[in-house]
């Protein structure tokens, strides 16, 4: 009986120990993930309207949103995530913008990412 009681404290404590010792590293790289321009820079280099500039800081806003929760999401779920993010603003970017501002939001966003998670 005390061996077997001595097995399940034991046992108990080492599970304890692994418990604690946990990581939490997708909350640690959270900043990472987010992408901000300058909104007035932005709306001069796309030359926006008043509208499409509310439109644009929205769904710029909402990326960041979409961003951070695939930075706090398990590692093999990250990069779908991203990628649904980006495709989901691109597509709301689309319906915003005028073909000669999206080509070159694109191209901002295509040099931003790079720039961002070269390693």
């Amino acid at each position: 009986m005390k061996k077997t009681i001595l097995t399940v404290v034991a046992a108990m404590t080492m599970t304890l120990g692994y418990a604690k010792t946990e990581h939490f590293a997708p909350v640690r790289n959270a900043e990472n993930y987010s992408i901000t321009f300058d909104m007035r820079r932005l709306a001069v280099t796309l030359d926006l309207d008043a509208n499409q500039m509310e439109a644009v800081k929205i769904i710029s806003d909402n990326l960041n949103e979409d961003l951070a929760t695939a930075a706090t999401a398990r590692r093999f779920e990250r990069g779908t995530l991203v990628h649904k993010a980006l495709m989901k603003d691109a597509h709301n970017m689309r319906h915003v913008l005028n073909d000669k501002q999206y080509d070159t939001y694109m191209k901002l966003l295509s040099a931003t990412l790079q720039n961002k998670f070269r390693r």
